[in-house]
């Protein structure tokens, strides 16, 4: 009997948000009354076909109690670690003995609260059948330049074929522990879950999400993720 497989998601949010330059850590910060944590995982309960959710938090956090998310049967947590790829790790770890090497592990960014359901139903039904899987990014649509070292234009880079990389990615659960097992070993840093797969010699697949999508960095996202929130009705 083929087993049907299940669908986790880690969020890592150990993170001090230092760029964001608040008193409080950034995923914490209110957004129309509530933490900016609280948005986040409520758009991923939002779906049934989340089996459970591993939220990687700092040590010695306990802003988390404060979220009613957290009483959710769904949602547990670990300690997380210094940087993304530790944290995400540590995640892995908590779901051992729950789930399967061909589980799906979807990693999804703490500060992107305004997550829509139709963009996991895309990225569900895009990699139901990847062997590889993937994430929801969008096409550059900006022109790039790069800088010299005085802050003036070296050059214009071709956009064709550039994507900006969104979250949840979404991997097999053996597979992306694996990657992230070797970057660790080869001190290689990873600043996404595709990246640690790229690691592989494997090419994750791209599925277009929507660009309102945002991750917050900084007050003026924060401002413009209350737009959205706001527009959506949540």
């Amino acid at each position: 009997m083929t087993l049907v497989a299940r669908r986790w998601a880690i969020v890592p949010a150990a993170g001090q948000g230092s760029r964001f330059g608040a008193a409080l850590p950034k995923q914490y910060t209110p957004l129309l009354g509530r933490p900016l944590l609280s948005w986040t995982l409520s758009a991923l309960l939002a779906e049934p076909r989340v089996d459970g959710i591993v939220v990687s938090l700092a040590r010695g956090d306990t802003r988390w109690q404060g979220l009613p998310e957290f009483s959710d049967r769904r949602v547990r947590r670990c300690t997380g670690g210094t940087r993304r790829e530790h944290s995400v790790a540590n995640g892995l770890d908590a779901l051992d003995g729950d789930a399967r090497d061909t589980d799906w592990v979807l990693v999804h960014d703490a500060a992107r609260p305004c997550l829509r359901r139709v963009d996991l139903d895309l990225l569900f039904d895009a990699l139901a059948a990847d062997a590889v899987g993937g994430l929801l990014a969008v096409p550059v649509a900006d022109t790039l330049k790069r800088a010299d070292g005085e802050q003036r234009v070296r050059e214009t880079v071709a956009r064709d074929a550039l994507w900006r990389a969104l979250t949840p990615q979404m991997f097999r659960y053996g597979l992306l522990r694996r990657a992230l097992r070797l970057c660790m070993e080869r001190d290689r840093p990873v600043t996404d879950e595709a990246s640690a797969i790229e690691s592989l010699g494997l090419q994750p697949r791209l599925v277009r999400g929507r660009a309102d999508n945002i991750k917050v960095t900084d007050p003026a996202d924060a401002a413009l993720a209350e737009v959205i929130l706001r527009s959506e009705g949540r």
